[in-house]
């Protein structure tokens, strides 16, 4: 069982959100700024019940949050850093909360930052995926019209989000702002609904987000962030897209779901035997 250090809590993890990142530090590709000592354990994101307190939590707490350091999920146990974790309200699922401290996060810093304003457009490009299905809903919350490029597999469920829908190699005649999901070329593909006042984040190498003026998509660390976003799905007001829970003899199985890509909706291992609740 894992130590927690000072202004850390110990949970018993119920669910843990799978994510690219995993396997990409699995890989070695992230080891420039998340060195592991091997054997390491994966998993950013959980939700459980608290075991031993740290500052504002006592035992038995339901709460969810990252991990520390960026593994540890994939686990009976996990540590999180208390001033990042958050009390799930009643009636939100292990589940569905433990898929909120990365993707949905990222989405509402990604939103945050672009500083939209209502009647705006917005570009959201890879929208079919964890961050942009949240970042979608979000922006129409906020009274702006959104499209964004998904694959064919995923468009009706984003267009019904209120998303208007297009191919990869689409784009609408113009967009205020763009939130760019996917990297690569991406920006290049939908270079004609750019004009010189488009807002963009990206995730893009820095000589492409430099081509088009572009900043890099990075989190605030922001604490509250995490409580807003509990709080909108346990009212329903969001979905925070679990599609597929795995339980947590298969987690391998889970990974690689999520590894070979387009995967519809999120990833989740069950804890302790895998059913939603």
């Amino acid at each position: 069982m894992p130590e927690p250090g000072r202004g850390e809590v110990l949970v018993e993890v119920r669910a843990a959100g799978v994510n690219p990142v995993d396997w990409k530090v699995r890989e070695g590709m992230h080891r420039a700024f998340l060195p592991l000592e091997l054997p390491a354990v994966l998993g950013r994101e959980v939700a459980g019940l608290v075991v031993r307190s740290g500052p504002g939590f006592e035992p038995g707490d339901r709460i969810c949050g990252p991990t520390i350091g960026g593994c540890g999920g994939y686990a009976e146990f996990a540590v999180l850093p208390a001033e990042r974790a958050a009390r799930m309200p009643a009636g939100l699922s292990f589940t569905d909360a433990a898929v909120l401290p990365i993707a949905a996060g990222t989405a509402y810093d990604a939103l945050e930052a672009l500083s939209l304003r209502p009647g705006e457009s917005l570009l959201i490009l890879g929208v079919g995926g964890g961050v942009g299905t949240v970042a979608a809903q979000l922006a129409v919350m906020r009274g702006i019209d959104v499209a964004g490029t998904a694959s064919a597999a995923k468009r009706v469920y984003v267009e019904s989000l209120g998303v208007v829908a297009y191919d990869h190699d689409q784009h609408p005649e113009r967009a205020d702002v763009v939130l760019d999901l996917v990297g690569g070329d991406a920006l290049h593909k939908v270079a004609g609904a750019l004009t010189d006042s488009t807002r963009i984040l990206t995730v893009a190498d820095p000589d492409v987000a430099a081509q088009y003026g572009a900043s890099p998509l990075k989190r605030s660390g922001d604490p509250g962030v995490l409580a807003v976003l509990t709080e909108l799905v346990a009212n329903g007001k969001l979905d925070p897209g679990v599609r597929n829970v795995f339980p947590f003899a298969e987690a391998g199985d889970a990974l690689a779901l999520v590894e070979a890509g387009h995967v519809a909706g999120k990833v989740v291992i069950g804890l302790p035997t895998g059913p939603r609740r």
